[in-house]
């Protein structure tokens, strides 16, 4: 059987690498492309890096924001923030899975040290790599998650799980939840 890239990215296994359920940090729901809003549509429906796609939508470089990592040999797991550097402001949670034998030893290094965002590391080192949408998310924050994403519990923005190949092999696993957008037309 022929396994495709949503078999192969488990949101459960992403998020047990740092909650023991998925609820704490939200309830999730999967949604179509086409079911999910046209901002959030733009901001994760695509095979960017999510480091140029939030750069690009809030006119900002962003920072990443270490919350807490490990290495479980040969993967490395990491929990981030991504903060706009104009105004620090949170535009992103995100947990990575990272192979890290897939990586010569001086990303790896720069990765592991936890202050620039893994999707510049990546460009700034051309490492050949393809982004693989796996599923979008529809998700109410839990509290926990609201704090990260400096909204209120119970607030309802989208994320994707995706899989990034480098040099045509699976290599880095993702969860990014962006922050929930402003309504529209007020």
């Amino acid at each position: 059987m022929n396994k495709t890239d949503k078999d192969l990215v488990h949101l459960d296994w992403l998020v047990h690498s740092f909650y023991r359920d998925r609820d704490e940090l939200g309830e999730f729901t999967s949604v179509s492309v086409s079911g999910t809003p046209q901002v959030y549509q733009q901001l994760l429906a695509h095979s960017q890096h999510m480091t140029v796609t939030v750069e690009k939508h809030h006119s900002s470089l962003v920072d990443v924001e270490l919350l807490q990592s490990r290495l479980e040999n040969p993967f490395y797991l990491r929990e981030i923030l991504l903060r706009r550097q104009t105004d620090h402001r949170v535009v992103q949670y995100g947990i990575v899975r990272l192979f890290l034998p897939a990586l010569e030893e001086e990303v790896s290094a720069e990765i592991l040290a936890g202050k620039v965002p893994l999707g510049r590391v990546l460009i700034e080192h051309n490492v050949l790599r393809e982004v693989r949408l796996g599923e979008i998310w529809r998700i109410t924050c839990s509290p926990s998650l609201a704090r990260y994403l400096e909204s209120e519990p119970g607030a309802t923005t989208y994320g994707r799980t995706a899989l990034i190949y480098f040099n045509d092999r699976p290599a880095l696993e993702l969860l990014e939840i962006v922050a929930p957008e402003p309504p529209t037309g007020l």
